[in-house]
């Protein structure tokens, strides 16, 4: 079964995602290089195809109908990925010898990643690398998906047949404290001395396997943690302690990351947790990955 590309219907979805952010046809066709009234008959042959009225004129202008704004989000997505598709096709043609794409979760971004992209550049300096920043939980469908060729999130254990992963980075669990908390006076800090504290959490939607190996090891500790707030990143959990909405469970580094009114004091109990970790789709053929991860994988501790 073969299928063709409909160039006209992506030309029309442009000139939409165009006259939807202009709010406007005739700025609308000024951005697009072309005379306003072929783009309105181009958005009415879009309007039949569709069978749907996409916006609505009056006399303080165009505006989107709820139809044009049901479909507006996916009609960006679509124009990011063909924009991305263009880079890639005049890199390819320039000369560039692959694309690698990379997917990390916030902290990994600011203490793993760039070391990491500083030696694969050295090796393949002709490498394209697309960096967009996941949830740990967002990492293995990803991977298995194609959408991502490498991950550096929060994965412990096994997480899928097809999925791979190397630990990278490792740093001794620490609490983020007001300032102004009695605790922060110490050099380092009980765990159980948490147990009646208000807990700021990284969400188990966002790394599952992270939450759970934090919990259990507070129940080893002989209490259940009281979690006032679950949030998206090791940064979120900060600025909230910043705001006085509990204290946090963060890696020792991330000290250099709290305001002043926030002090990160290791606890006293020495227990490592993994901090980033590399996933990629064993079951995925990528011609440049191969050789990636294998330098990767021989280089990665070498000072």
């Amino acid at each position: 079964m073969t299928a063709t590309i409909d160039f006209r219907l992506i030309r029309q979805l442009w000139m939409f995602l165009a006259v939807a952010e202009e709010s406007h046809f005739g700025r609308a066709a000024k951005r697009l290089g072309i005379s306003q009234p072929p783009l309105t008959e181009q958005i009415k042959v879009l309007e039949k195809a569709l069978n749907l009225t996409l916006f609505e004129r009056s006399r303080r202008g165009t505006v989107l109908s709820p139809a044009g704004a049901a479909i507006l989000p996916a009609v960006r997505q679509f124009a990011g990925q063909v924009e991305r598709l263009e880079q890639v096709v005049r890199e390819v043609a320039a000369g560039q010898s692959g694309v690698l794409r990379i997917g990390a979760i916030n902290a990994a971004m600011l203490e793993t990643v760039p070391s990491i992209l500083t030696r694969l550049k050295e090796r393949h300096p002709k490498l394209t690398v697309y960096i967009q920043e996941i949830d740990s939980a967002e990492a293995v469908p990803a991977l298995e998906a194609g959408n991502l060729d490498l991950a550096f999130a929060r994965i412990e254990g096994e997480v899928g047949p097809a999925i791979a992963t190397l630990p990278l980075t490792e740093d001794r669990l620490a609490v983020a404290l007001p300032a102004d908390h009695a605790l922060a006076a110490l050099p380092r800090v009980r765990l159980q001395s948490l147990a009646d504290e208000p807990l700021v959490m990284s969400s188990r939607k966002v790394s599952p396997v992270y939450f759970d190996m934090l919990t259990a090891v507070c129940r080893s500790h002989g209490f259940a943690p009281r979690i006032l707030h679950e949030v998206r990143s090791v940064v979120s959990q900060i600025a909230y302690v910043g705001c006085g909405q509990g204290v946090a469970l963060v890696p020792a580094s991330m000290s250099k990351l709290a305001p002043g009114n926030v002090v990160v004091r290791p606890i006293k109990e020495r227990i490592m947790v993994v901090t980033a970790a590399l996933a990629w789709n064993r079951n995925r053929y990528h011609p440049v990955i191969e050789t990636v991860l294998g330098q990767l994988t021989r280089g990665l501790h070498t000072p």
